[in-house]
């Protein structure tokens, strides 16, 4: 006799993103109570954080901790894409063993970008099975991208993000000051998920961003004047509850047609494949371009809105086009991405300004055809991209 037991059980989410003016400031509490279950005799908090954030914070946040009594160690870890991976991981975990949290009342602290959040995210949810964690993003990619989802993960064997898990952060401290000291290329790295949002669903963030795109760059989204305060805080809101909107029915992706895969079907093989060439939002930028000259030959844009798309995309700086976008490299990089859609190519296909779809149906012909464009358009436009200028 055969028996079979079924186990049906659900897991409540709760995870909060704030905004957080004066982090370090040691009047602002906030970070002191992030993530924390009870209060306890004293306060111990494991901090992690990118060795750029130490020397540009490193003084403010030993003043803050101290202030407040904080029994406090430092991991700090240099950062890059190729330095994500699972030896990142077990420096922290080596780090969260020699301090000896206390796993539910000691939250481990991350400050820094997109990178650093995820290898620390990935460490505390393998720790113990899952240890609390609080983000503190110090970028524009991580403020308005990886820093209000679940996902963590690494890179490994060339490919990007192949590890990872589900686990968000107890709480995420969102303070826009920490832009004035990110230069100009991470700030533009950052404006391509916020303009991912704005060309799949939010046409009045598009309009924002053709409005005031220069000055976002130019003042770090500071708001340095009235207006363009205005604008920066609705940018950084929009693109945040754009993102949140789409995520949270459906964190765990259980449902594989998602359009904030907008920008990362090709994308995450061009990065790796261009590395340290490309940024994250650079590469998801060049894939938000060639996917929406698929969508004009499609018909689904028009050739008005095509050229509204692409002159948008020169004013904020960021690149079209990269020399690894030849057609067998797409046509890989599509068929890896089936694979991680189980079986369908589940495209985001961008309908108009503002809206989206799905395709299942985009052939190696339209890539080819994308990508010599691009080309061309690259060719022609007399200045040399942003990735390649960086590196000249």
């Amino acid at each position: 006799m055969s028996r079979t037991w079924i186990v049906n059980a659900a897991l409540p989410v709760h995870y909060q993103v704030r905004v957080v003016d004066g982090v370090f400031n040691p009047t602002n509490r906030a970070l002191l109570e992030a993530g924390a279950t009870q209060r306890t005799g004293t306060i111990r908090r494991l901090v992690v954080l990118d060795a750029e954030v130490e020397r540009l914070y490193g003084v403010q946040l030993r003043h803050y901790l101290q202030h407040h009594g904080v029994k406090y160690q430092i991991i700090s870890l240099p950062i890059s894409e190729t330095e994500k991976t699972m030896d990142s991981v077990f420096a922290v975990v080596k780090g969260i063993n020699e301090f000896g949290i206390s796993r539910r009342h000691e939250p481990i602290i991350a400050i820094g970008g997109g990178v650093l959040m995820d290898i620390v995210g990935l460490a505390a949810s393998l720790y113990r099975r899952s240890t609390p964690y609080v983000r503190v993003p110090t970028t524009l990619i991580g403020l308005v991208d990886a820093g209000v989802g679940v996902k963590t993960g690494v890179n490994h064997s060339a490919h990007k993000n192949r590890l990872g898990t589900y686990f968000p952060a107890r709480d995420t401290l969102l303070d826009r000051g920490f832009l004035k000291t990110v230069d100009t290329r991470h700030i533009v790295n950052g404006l391509a998920e916020i303009l991912k949002i704005a060309l799949i669903k939010d046409r009045t963030l598009f309009e924002l961003l053709e409005r005031h795109g220069t000055t976002l760059i130019t003042e770090r989204l500071q708001g340095r004047t009235p207006e363009s305060n205005r604008a920066a805080t609705q940018v950084i809101e929009r693109a945040i509850t754009g993102m949140l909107e789409e995520l949270e029915m459906n964190l765990w992706e259980h449902k594989l047609e998602r359009v904030v895969d907008y920008g990362h079907s090709f994308s995450p093989t061009i990065e790796m494949l261009a590395l340290p060439e490309l940024l994250h939002g650079e590469a998801v930028n060049i894939d938000m371009a060639l996917t929406t000259l698929i969508s004009a030959q499609r018909g689904m844009i028009t050739p008005e809105e095509r050229d509204r798309i692409f002159t948008l995309m020169r004013k904020l700086e960021l690149p079209v086009y990269h020399r690894t976008c030849e057609p067998a490299v797409l046509v890989d990089a599509l068929a890896d991405t089936v694979r991680h859609r189980d079986g369908l190519q589940r495209l985001p296909l961008a309908i108009g300004i503002g809206s989206a779809c799905f395709v299942n149906d985009v052939t190696p012909d339209e890539m080819t055809a994308a990508a010599t464009a691009l080309r061309e358009m690259d060719a022609s436009s007399g200045s040399a991209p942003m990735w390649e200028a960086a590196h000249a």
